[in-house]
């Protein structure tokens, strides 16, 4: 019994595995390859140079490996790479890069609610969750076990630390550091997210380091590279670290503490 819908469209150059399953009046173009155990469902399209892992799930009207929304882009045949078992639900949009450089980068696990956006160029770890509408713009990178909630927006170069949660509306122009929180509103952070390290199984002693270290860079009124540099020399332990080394090579700026709650 054949795995794919006599309605389902797939260009003679693309490679589907076998085993992968396409529903009725999917489209997959040349140069798309599909890999093992994937579900290609009703209404999806997949196009440009996109390759595709193990196990992937895509539901009706996902769009993967579209040109990019850059008004600079001069049709080269930039890439998606996407992982192993990634959820894409109803009418998400991954946009392929701007460059041959650069690929946008999906790993493993990740789970990509209803109508959220992966820009072009951007790199996504392992085992995030985006919720509903959750929008990133091209070149943001995101580290792993990562919570966007809804309707939250991420602005180009934008990078968000590991195990860090943004809660609904909230929006990002500056760095997220890993293993905090932001409240609703533009930059704003509100402390560690303490339940993503329980779930996640830090101990309390490192939660008790972590806690110590925001309030001391985000609470304290103290300079915070002179208190980046000093923690730094202090030894401190591998996910206080973690955060100090993201801060010291942010770019764009780090978001601030703007509200108690979480804190």
């Amino acid at each position: 019994m054949s795995l794919i819908h006599s309605t389902a469209m797939i260009d003679p150059a693309a490679r589907v595995h076998q085993s992968a399953r396409v529903d009725a009046y999917a489209v997959i173009d040349a140069h798309v390859e599909v890999g093992a155990e994937c579900h290609v469902g009703p209404q999806v399209h997949l196009t440009g140079h996109t390759t595709i892992g193990t196990g992937n799930t895509f539901h009706t009207g996902a769009v993967i490996g579209d040109a990019p929304q850059d008004t600079k882009y001069d049709g080269k045949p930039t890439r998606v790479r996407i992982g192993t078992g990634n959820t894409f639900r109803e009418h998400v949009t991954v946009h392929r890069s701007n460059t041959l450089e650069e690929d946008t980068v999906i790993g493993d696990d990740n789970f990509f609610m209803a109508h959220s956006h992966v820009g072009h160029n951007s790199v996504v770890g392992n085992g995030n969750t985006f919720a509903n509408a959750a929008l990133l713009g091209g070149h943001v990178v995101v580290g792993d076990g990562v919570f966007i909630s809804a309707y939250c927006g991420i602005h180009q170069f934008v990078r968000i630390g590991s195990m860090m949660m943004m809660q609904g509306h909230g929006g990002a122009s500056k760095d997220m550091p890993p293993f905090t929180m932001a409240s609703e509103g533009l930059n704003n952070l509100c402390g560690l997210n303490t339940v993503g390290l329980r779930r996640a199984g830090v101990g309390p002693e490192e939660r008790k380091e972590l806690k110590a270290l925001y309030h001391r860079l985000f609470l304290s009124g103290g300079l915070m590279g002179e208190e980046v540099k000093a923690a730094l020399a202090e030894g401190p332990g591998e996910r206080a670290r973690e955060m100090l080394e993201f801060i010291a090579a942010s770019k764009r700026g780090v978001s601030s503490h703007g509200r108690s709650r979480g804190s």
